[in-house]
């Protein structure tokens, strides 16, 4: 089975990119078969920026993006949404692609479930 996960909201500040990545990772806990892809959209393409700073005692978006990739999803950036944020020469998470629309699509359409954050 193919879970797309699509987040769209930025890293911090609400926590919709905490509870898709809290499912994404246990996904790949629970259900080794799955294979868990994740692709960051407008805002959420701010997650995939590496060394964040969080408090301790809070969530950090750039460990669980990093434990979900270790585990085996995949993770793509939208490049448009990115550039438009000023990511193009900054520094991303290991393992986080950048890409497109049209793999976006194809990842929709191959994918059994599609979950939108």
């Amino acid at each position: 089975m193919k879970t797309l996960i699509i987040i769209n909201d930025t890293p911090y500040g609400s926590e919709k990119a905490y509870n898709a990545l809290r499912i994404a990772n246990q996904l790949n806990k629970e259900h080794e078969t799955v294979e868990v892809r994740i692709f960051l959209m407008a805002d959420a393409a701010n997650c995939a920026i590496s060394n964040q700073v969080t408090p301790n005692g809070y969530y950090n978006i750039e460990r669980m993006l990093k434990l979900a990739i270790i585990k085996g999803s995949k993770v793509k950036i939208c490049g448009g949404c990115a550039d438009a944020r000023g990511l193009k020469n900054i520094p991303l998470i290991e393992g986080a692609e950048i890409s497109n629309m049209s793999e976006l699509t194809n990842w929709i359409v191959s994918s059994d479930k599609v979950l939108v954050f």
